[in-house]
C-alpha cells in the first residue's frame, strides 16, 4: 500500500505538470509589488542589495548595433610631384579613382524589457547612427543568459533621447517603471547595465540631484547619481530600492578622464514614461514651440535689469511667424512663467513649453522694461532637431574691424564708465564681420583689460542695445549708461550681436 500511495502521488503530480504546461500562470512583472518586497532591502543602509538584483539583473540587456560609414577619399597630397602617380594607383586600389570607401562600426549599449512579449527601452543614442554618413545595418539584443535578438527599431524620439525596441520572445522577465517624482536626494539607488561591453554590471549609489539641468533643452532635467556610470551603461534602468524603474541612465560628466568620476544623469521616469507609451502606441509626439531664443539670467543680467536672482528667462530673440512673434512678445522680455508654472533653474522655459501640447493658449508671465504683464500665447509645435540645429548654426567670424585710423573709423566715441572704445556699424564694417545687413548698433573697437566689459567683450562685438534702449550710435549708448549711473545703478544689460552666432545679453559692471 506505501508503494501504492507513491505511485498515486506520482500520477497526480504529473498530471498537475501537465496542467501548468498546457495553462501556464498569468505572468507577472519582476518588480511586482509583494514580489519583490521581500528581496528588497530594509528602509535605510541596505546590508546587501543581492536578492533584489537577482530579480530584476534578468530584465537588463546588452544592445549592440552594426553600421557602415560612407568615408570619402582624403585628395592625393603628391598629385603633381614624382610621387604623384605612386600613392594616386593606393588610392585606387583602395576604393578606385578616389571614390568614397565603406568601413564597418559598432556601438554598445544597455537596454531593459518592458513586456512579456519583448519591448525593450533604451536611449536614442544607442541605437541612432554613430556619425554623419553611417547606417545602421542591425540592432542585437543580448540578455543575462547570453541568448540574442535580432531587434526592431519601433520607433525613437531624439529630442528625449528615448528609443524603443522590439524583440520576438514570449513569457521575457520584464520591470515597470515607478514614479520618479517621489525621489528624494539622498535616496538609495542602484543601475545596472554593460559598461565598456564586459557584461552585466550592477553599480549602487545615491539620488544626488533632481531637475538637474545640464544645458537647458526641452526635456533637459535630470536625476543625478554618484552611482558609477560609464561608457556602455547608457539606457539601463535606475532602480529605486521597491525595484522600480525611476530612471534611464543617459549621460555622464567624465571630466577628463573619459570615465566615472560620481556624476551620472538619467532620464526620470516621469518624463520618459508618456514618451515610451506613445512610441509603443505608434502616436506622433508633438511638443510645444514658441520660437524664441530664451537666455538663462545669470547676477549681472539680475543686478541690471533690477530683477531677483533665478527668477525667468530673458528672450534674445524672436522667430519670424512662430506662436511668440504672434502673441507679441519682444526681444528683452522677461518671461516668468508659463501657464502658472515659474520658469525657474529646476525648470526651464523651453522645458515647461515642450511640455504644453501645441495649439493650446497659454498665459505667459512677462517683464518688460521692469513693469509685469500677462500675454496669451497660442502654443505652436515643436519642428525636429535637425531643424533647430540649422536655425542657430553660425560660423561666428568677428574679425576684420577696421584698424584705428582707418577712414571708417570715423565717428568713434569713448564710453569710459564701461572700459570701452566704439563707433557706429556701417554695412561695410558688417560685411568684414560676417554680420547680418539688418543688424544695427555699435561695435568695439578697443576694450580695457582692466574692466569688466574687457573681460567679457572682444573687439568686433556690435552693441544692439542697452538696457532695452536701442544703441545705433555711441551717443546712445552713453546715454543709456549715465541714465543707468543717475539711477543708482552699477551694472548695465547690453546686447550683444557676434558674428552670425545668436545673439545674447551680457550684464556689465560699470567702471567705478
Amino acid at each position: 500500500m506505501r508503494y501504492a500511495y507513491a505511485i498515486t502521488a506520482a500520477i497526480l503530480l504529473s498530471g498537475t505538470a501537465a496542467a501548468v504546461a498546457l495553462e501556464p500562470p498569468m505572468q507577472t512583472a519582476q518588480n511586482e509589488p509583494g514580489v519583490i518586497a521581500a528581496a528588497a532591502p530594509k528602509a535605510g543602509a541596505p546590508m546587501s542589495f543581492a536578492d533584489m538584483v537577482a530579480r530584476l539583473q534578468p530584465a537588463v540587456v546588452n544592445i549592440s548595433t552594426t553600421q557602415h560609414i560612407k568615408v570619402e577619399q582624403q585628395p592625393n597630397p603628391f598629385a603633381g610631384t614624382p610621387f604623384g602617380d605612386l600613392f594616386g594607383q593606393m588610392n585606387r586600389g583602395q576604393g578606385g579613382n578616389n571614390a568614397p570607401t565603406t568601413r564597418e562600426a559598432t556601438s554598445l549599449g544597455s537596454g531593459f524589457i518592458v513586456s512579456a512579449d519583448g519591448y525593450i527601452v533604451t536611449n536614442n543614442h544607442v541605437v541612432a547612427p554613430g556619425a554623419k554618413g553611417a547606417t545602421v545595418d542591425t540592432i542585437t539584443v543580448t540578455l543575462i543568459d547570453r541568448k540574442e535578438y535580432v531587434a526592431k527599431l519601433v520607433g525613437r524620439d531624439p529630442t528625449s533621447d528615448l528609443a524603443l525596441l522590439k524583440i520576438e520572445g514570449k513569457s521575457l522577465p520584464f520591470v515597470k517603471f515607478g514614479d520618479s517624482d517621489k525621489a528624494r536626494v539622498g535616496d538609495w539607488i542602484v543601475a545596472i547595465g554593460n559598461p565598456f561591453g564586459i557584461g552585466s554590471t550592477v553599480t549602487a549609489g545615491i539620488v544626488s540631484a533632481l531637475h538637474r539641468v545640464t544645458g537647458g533643452g526641452a526635456y533637459d532635467r535630470f536625476i543625478q547619481t554618484d552611482a558609477a556610470i560609464n561608457q556602455g551603461n547608457s539606457g539601463g534602468p535606475m532602480f529605486d530600492l521597491n525595484g522600480n524603474v525611476i530612471g534611464i541612465n543617459s549621460q555622464i560628466f567624465a571630466g577628463q578622464s573619459g570615465g566615472n568620476i560620481g556624476i551620472g544623469f538619467a532620464i526620470p521616469a516621469e518624463d520618459a514614461k508618456p514618451v515610451i507609451d506613445k512610441l509603443m502606441k505608434g502616436t506622433k509626439i508633438a511638443r510645444g514651440y514658441l520660437g524664441v531664443g530664451p537666455q538663462p539670467i545669470d547676477d549681472d543680467l539680475a543686478a541690471s535689469f533690477g530683477l531677483p536672482k533665478n527668477h525667468g528667462e530673458i528672450l534674445r530673440s524672436i522667430e519670424p511667424g512662430e506662436a511668440a512673434a504672434k502673441a507679441g512678445l519682444k526681444v528683452g522680455d522677461v518671461v516668468t512663467s508659463v501657464g502658472g508654472k515659474e520658469v525657474s533653474p529646476d525648470q526651464s522655459l523651453s522645458y515647461l513649453v515642450a511640455n504644453v501640447t501645441p495649439g493650446t493658449k497659454v498665459d505667459l508671465g512677462v517683464i518688460r522694461q521692469g513693469k509685469p504683464i500677462t500675454v496669451a500665447a497660442v502654443i505652436g509645435t515643436r519642428p525636429s532637431e535637425d531643424v533647430l540645429a540649422a536655425k542657430v548654426s553660425g560660423d561666428g567670424d568677428d574679425d576684420g574691424l577696421p584698424d584705428e585710423g582707418d577712414a571708417q573709423t570715423t565717428g568713434k566715441a569713448s564710453a569710459n564708465a564701461l572700459g570701452l572704445t566704439v563707433q557706429t556699424l556701417t554695412p561695410q564694417i558688417a560685411r568684414s564681420l560676417n554680420i547680418d545687413s539688418s543688424v544695427s548698433g555699435v561695435v568695439i573697437a578697443t576694450t580695457d583689460p582692466s574692466t569688466d566689459a574687457g573681460q567679457k567683450l572682444k573687439r568686433g562685438d556690435v552693441i544692439v542695445s542697452a538696457n532695452g534702449v536701442s544703441t545705433t550710435t555711441p551717443a546712445a549708448l552713453a546715454a543709456v549708461v549715465a541714465q543707468a549711473k543717475a539711477a543708482g545703478r552699477d551694472q548695465v544689460a547690453l546686447y550683444l550681436q557676434r558674428g552670425r552666432n545668436p545673439a545674447i545679453f551680457v550684464g556689465i559692471k560699470l567702471k567705478k
